[in-house]
C-alpha cells in the first residue's frame, strides 16, 4: 500500500498538473487566431512621426502589404475596454493604446490591466483638447506632459514614449517639442470612423473596406465606444480571413515624466485615496499575461528595429504657402497687375487647396470622415 502511495506521489510530482493557463485561455483556437506576425521596436530618441494623416514630413511607412497596427484612443472605459481586451485575447493579438490622462486617473486598475495583458501604452494629452495647437505653446506642452505623467502614474510603471494628438491636430512647434523629449508621434493611415457609426455591422464593414483600400496601415479605433467593442471580433475575424497580419509596436526607451507634474498628481491621488479610507479596495479580476506570449502558436514573431534620424521640423506646405509673400499677377514685361478682391482670393485659395490635395492620403480626421 505504501509503495503504491509513493508511486502515485512520484507520478504527480513528475507529471505537470493540467490547468488552463492564460495563454491557453486566449488561444483556445490557434487556427482561427490572428496572432502577431512581427514586432517593430522603435528607438524614439529622434522624435519620429509615423502615419499618413499629417501635413508634416513623416517617416517612411514601416508596414508591408496587408500589415496592420491596431490602435485605440481616449480610454480607458472599463465597460468597453474589457470586451475589447477579451476580443484581442481571443485572437491572440496585440494593440497600442493612447490614453487620456484624466481617464487613466479615473480608472487606474484598467490601465494596469491593459499593460498586464501585454499591450503597449502611449499617451493622448491630459484632457483631450481637439485644438491643441491653438492653445498656445505653454498650455499645449502642459497638456502633453500632464497626460504622460497621469498615464504612467496610473500604470504604476513606465509607458512607451508614444504620443497621438487629439483629432490629429499636430503642429510644427509641438512636433519639435516632442522630438526634443524623444517622443514618437503617431498619426493614422485608416480611420474606422467609430466615433460616428453606432451600428457594429456597419462599422465592421467600413473598417474592413478602408483597410482593404489602403492595403493595411495604422488603424484608429476608440475603446470608449460601444460599437467598437461589439464590432471588433468581426473585424479581427475578417482580417484573419483576408490574410492580414498584425504588427505590434514596442519601444527601446522610456519617457520620463516631469517631476513637478507627477508630484502634483500624486498629491491629488493620495488625497482622494485618503477620502476613501475604510472602503474596500478594488481587486483586479484579470490574470497577468506575459508580453512575450504574442502568437497563437509556437512561432516567435520576427523583430524589426527602427532608429529614425532626427528631422528639422518645418512648416507644412500649406503653412509655407500662407506666409509666402504675394506674387504679382503680371503676364508680360509691360503687363499691368490684375486687381484681386478678397472674395476672389479666398475662392482661388479654396480651389487650389482642393486641386492639390491627394484624395488617397487625407491629412485630417474630418477629411477622412468625409470619405476622401
Amino acid at each position: 500500500m505504501t509503495r503504491i502511495f509513493l508511486v502515485a506521489v512520484a507520478f504527480l510530482v513528475a507529471a505537470p498538473i493540467p490547468f488552463a493557463s492564460a495563454t491557453e485561455k486566449r488561444c483556445s483556437d490557434p487556427d482561427a487566431a490572428l496572432g502577431v506576425s512581427r514586432i517593430v521596436e522603435i528607438d524614439t530618441k529622434a522624435g519620429p512621426l509615423f502615419g499618413d494623416f499629417s501635413k508634416y514630413e513623416r517617416e517612411p511607412r514601416f508596414l508591408g502589404p496587408k500589415e496592420v497596427v491596431l490602435t485605440f484612443d481616449d480610454g480607458p472605459m472599463p465597460r468597453y475596454t474589457k470586451p475589447i481586451l477579451e476580443a484581442l485575447d481571443k485572437f491572440c493579438t496585440k494593440a497600442t493604446f493612447f490614453y487620456v490622462g484624466r481617464m487613466a486617473t479615473a480608472y487606474p486598475s484598467m490601465v494596469k490591466e491593459v499593460m498586464g495583458r501585454g499591450h503597449t501604452m502611449g499617451s493622448h494629452t491630459w484632457s483631450h483638447p481637439l485644438n491643441l495647437r491653438r492653445r498656445g505653446l505653454a498650455r499645449a506642452k502642459d497638456q502633453i506632459e500632464r497626460g504622460i505623467a497621469a498615464v504612467e502614474l496610473a500604470a504604476g510603471q513606465p509607458i512607451a514614449p508614444f504620443f497621438r494628438f487629439p483629432g490629429l491636430s499636430d503642429s510644427g512647434p509641438l512636433l519639435a517639442y516632442l522630438q526634443s523629449r524623444g517622443i514618437a508621434t503617431f498619426t493614422v493611415d485608416v480611420v474606422s470612423n467609430d466615433s460616428y457609426i453606432s451600428s457594429p455591422s456597419r462599422l465592421a464593414k467600413r473598417t474592413i473596406a478602408e483597410i482593404e483600400r489602403n492595403n493595411g496601415g495604422i488603424v484608429l479605433f476608440h475603446d470608449i465606444k460601444r460599437s467598437t467593442a461589439k464590432a471588433l471580433p468581426a473585424i479581427l475575424a475578417q482580417l484573419k480571413k483576408r490574410g492580414y497580419k498584425v504588427v505590434h509596436l514596442r519601444t527601446k526607451s522610456q519617457v520620463t515624466p516631469i517631476a513637478g507634474i507627477t508630484d502634483q498628481l500624486e498629491k491629488k491621488r493620495d488625497k482622494k485615496q485618503a477620502s476613501r479610507k475604510g472602503k474596500p479596495k478594488p481587486v483586479p479580476i484579470y490574470e497577468a499575461i506575459a508580453p512575450s506570449t504574442l502568437a497563437g502558436d509556437d512561432d516567435e514573431p520576427s523583430l524589426t528595429e527602427l532608429a529614425p534620424e532626427p528631422r528639422q521640423r518645418v512648416k507644412s506646405s500649406a503653412e509655407a504657402a500662407a506666409t509666402a509673400p504675394p506674387q504679382s499677377s503680371i503676364s508680360g514685361d509691360d503687363a499691368t497687375p490684375v486687381r484681386r478682391t478678397r472674395r476672389s482670393r479666398k475662392r482661388r485659395a479654396r480651389k487650389k487647396k482642393v486641386s492639390t490635395a491627394s484624395p488617397e492620403v487625407p491629412s485630417t480626421i474630418s477629411s477622412a470622415v468625409r470619405g476622401y
